[in-house]
């Protein structure tokens, strides 16, 4: 069959099947669930689109897809909250938590410099900065490395909801208390990926490096820290997320009047849903580009692993 029908024709002929089958749904749900019809209509329509855009590869389609499929979302996030009369107080629609956004941009600001910048990032970084330190440690003793990273997998199960009014009772209700709530969330998995890297260096390589008499740290910097960057790389982007999550959950536990953690908990207390959900879009954008920093940098300096080859 192959030789008889081109590719463009089988397209054609797989997109006319879908979109037939898309037809049939759209009038069954009508006759059923008149109110659904419109939801699945604007489903479908941004399935069609991206169903057809996925024949092309390129970097137009693949940035494209995501963003139709996402705004396909709002789209029906926002018709379901009309159509179905949706409380604001049990789900806002975007348009609602847009307007409570751009409405609060000095005050949302505000929480982002006291959660993220101060609490999370620093935290972040302090924590990063501290595993690689003793990952280097433990990697020259044995010793440490049966007694040190036992005592880590204990400490990274603990639940942040038991040592984070702990440590805001050690540190104060400012930012300080946040970020050392971070830097035990973060210390762990990076220092396990680390410990990892350093002795995923290739046995032989090191036998040569020796028989050149390089001194320890002389191998470290030329051969063994470059070759546990992938690991370093893939717990730092691990814990971005991990570190917005604990500087936020911390702040319920005592805050001054401001931050996210506390924002959140006190809409919720006065019903401010839209608040609520503007502080959360100011998260998961801060915890996007967290991630993608970090990705970008992981890519310039691991350009030679074969992860980063296209």
């Amino acid at each position: 069959m192959t030789h008889i029908w081109g590719e463009p024709t089988k397209r054609m002929l797989g997109t006319l099947k879908f979109l037939a089958w898309a037809v049939g749904a759209l009038v069954a749900a009508a006759l059923v669930a008149p109110s659904l019809a419109p939801l699945i209509l604007v489903w479908l329509a941004g399935w069609t689109v991206n169903v057809w855009l996925a024949h092309y590869d390129n970097p137009i389609t693949r940035t494209a897809i995501p963003l139709i499929f996402g705004a396909t979302l709002l789209a029906l996030w926002e018709m379901a909250c009309r159509i179905f009369a949706i409380p604001a107080v049990i789900l806002p629609p975007p348009s609602r938590i847009w307007s409570a956004f751009i409405g609060n941009l000095p005050l949302l600001w505000g929480d982002f410099v006291q959660t993220i910048l101060k609490g999370a990032f620093s935290g972040w970084l302090i924590g990063a900065a501290l595993a690689v330190a003793v990952a280097i440690v433990i990697d020259r003793s044995p010793f440490l490395q049966r007694g040190l990273l036992p005592i880590g997998n204990f400490v990274a199960a603990l639940p942040i909801v038991g040592i984070a009014p702990i440590l805001v009772m050690w540190f104060g209700f400012d930012w300080q208390s946040k970020a050392a709530v971070v830097v035990v969330m973060v210390f762990f998995p990076i220092l396990v990926n680390m410990v990892a890297g350093l002795k995923a260096t290739d046995a032989l390589a090191r036998d040569q490096i020796a028989t050149w008499g390089a001194r320890y740290s002389q191998a470290l910097v030329k051969l063994r820290l470059p070759a546990a960057m992938p690991f370093l790389f893939n717990g730092l982007k691990i814990t971005t997320t991990l570190a917005l999550i604990g500087a936020i959950v911390a702040e319920f536990f005592g805050s001054p009047t401001r931050g996210m953690g506390f924002r959140i908990s006190t809409a919720v207390g006065q019903l401010n849903m839209a608040l609520v959900w503007a502080e959360i879009l100011v998260a998961a954008l801060a915890g996007t580009v967290f991630y993608g920093i970090v990705a970008l940098v992981e890519k310039r300096v691991t350009f030679w692993h074969p992860s980063q080859r296209q």
